[in-house]
């Protein structure tokens, strides 16, 4: 099997009393997400569809809350740990595509940005993307945030 792509979502509420932390980037101004790490939500969508594709389970399995080395730890960390699993398995990544949904952050104009710290976070693409809900659900109220992501990973 030459190309194998894995799925990953992620979901914080906010959280004003944290700075925010999304796709790799600090938001001044913009409440936190809650979470054991920095509730980077792209960035732990991200590592889900990486970790996924290759086999090696989920952010839970590997990150999460039985784990207090990972208390904390930035999206970024994550990324690179979560891609230097996967290509210990012999994969390698071909791209990442994150979506961000809900209604703030705009990520529009930092998306190149974002795109450069999470591709370098990977060593690989990352292209991301957002949208909202048309104001329904608890993104749409303003409660919090999700993300998706799909990962390819070849053999190399």
């Amino acid at each position: 099997m030459p190309f194998v792509i894995g799925h990953g979502s992620d979901v914080h509420r906010f959280d004003d009393e944290r700075p925010c932390r999304l796709a790799c980037l600090d938001w001044p101004g913009v409440a936190g997400l809650a979470g054991h790490s920095d509730g980077d939500a792209a960035a732990h969508a991200a590592c889900d569809a990486m970790l996924s594709a290759g086999g090696l389970g989920d952010l839970g399995s590997n990150f999460g809350t039985s784990r207090p080395e990972w208390a904390g730890a930035s999206g970024t960390a994550l990324l690179v740990e979560s891609a230097r699993r996967v290509r210990e398995t012999g994969w390698a990544l071909g791209n990442v595509s994150v979506q961000v949904i809900g209604n703030h952050p705009k990520i529009g104009p930092r998306r190149a940005e974002a795109e450069a710290a999470m591709s370098e976070a990977v060593g690989a693409p990352v292209r991301l993307s957002a949208t909202t809900t048309d104001g329904l659900g608890f993104t749409g109220r303003g409660e919090g945030l999700a993300a998706t992501a799909v990962a390819l990973l070849y053999q190399p």
